[in-house]
């Protein structure tokens, strides 16, 4: 088992830039899903804007990234990031999850999710918000 910490950057329209921007920086792969590979288009507009994104490098870098949907709110600056942790089981990432949310909100309870067998978000009582998975391969089919 192991697991991973990642950080995770919330942009308005600006994430698949940044992501080229942090691959050109730190070199790895890219990938992104936009919401409509997703099948999760809430505003036409934003069809094609990141849902999720990722630069991976063999150095070890690491970023995820996406675009906040307008519906949500968002400012330059303000709830920048998130800290995502992927863990390879169901068992572990529950484990994780009852720990971090003592004392937390929860927007999102752990539950499945139509990209990975459970997924979550809290805002840790520190007032960190951290999103929470099951990694799995992403399919482009």
């Amino acid at each position: 088992m192991s697991v991973k910490a990642m950080t995770h950057l919330n942009f308005r329209g600006d994430a698949r830039a940044a992501l080229a921007f942090y691959q050109s920086v730190f070199g790895g792969n890219m990938a992104v899903v936009t919401y409509k590979d997703a099948g999760n288009v809430q505003e036409p507009s934003e069809a094609d804007q990141v849902m999720w994104g990722q630069v991976a490098a063999d150095s070890g870098f690491g970023v995820m990234a996406y675009d906040v949907p307008s519906h949500l709110p968002w400012h330059q600056g303000e709830n920048a990031f998130f800290v995502s942790l992927r863990g390879e089981t169901a068992e572990e990432v529950t484990a994780y999850w009852e720990k971090l949310s003592d004392g937390a909100a929860v927007p999102r309870p752990l539950g499945p999710a139509q990209w990975a067998p459970l997924y979550g978000m809290l805002k840790d009582r520190f007032g960190v918000t951290w999103v929470v998975d099951v990694a799995v391969a992403y399919d482009a089919s």
